[in-house]
């Protein structure tokens, strides 16, 4: 049996994706983008704050978030990345597509 349902980022990754091509996206929309709740994203988004990872924003009734660029992956396979490097790679996927 051969299985596709898997993808190469987990949530978390798909989550900082989100917000880096749209800093103002409601915790639904982001949500709705990666295919998890709106809680999980609320967790996430959490865990990318408190490590560094995002920057939070409060902005009228609505949140803007920033990907702290110079922050370097966590796992020691990936860890000579910057979340710079990534998002930017992904948004040129985006671009060109």
């Amino acid at each position: 049996m051969i299985r596709d349902d898997w993808t190469f980022l987990s949530n978390h990754g798909h989550v900082l994706v989100a917000l880096a091509r749209n800093p103002d996206a409601r915790t639904r929309d982001v949500a709705d983008a990666v295919g998890i709740t709106e809680r999980a994203v609320q967790q996430i988004v959490a865990d990318l704050v408190e490590h560094g990872y995002l920057d939070k924003e409060k902005v009228g009734r609505r949140n803007r978030y920033r990907v702290t660029r110079e922050s370097h992956f966590r796992h020691e396979l990936e860890s000579g990345v910057t979340l710079g490097a990534f998002v930017d790679l992904v948004s040129k996927s985006v671009a060109t597509s």
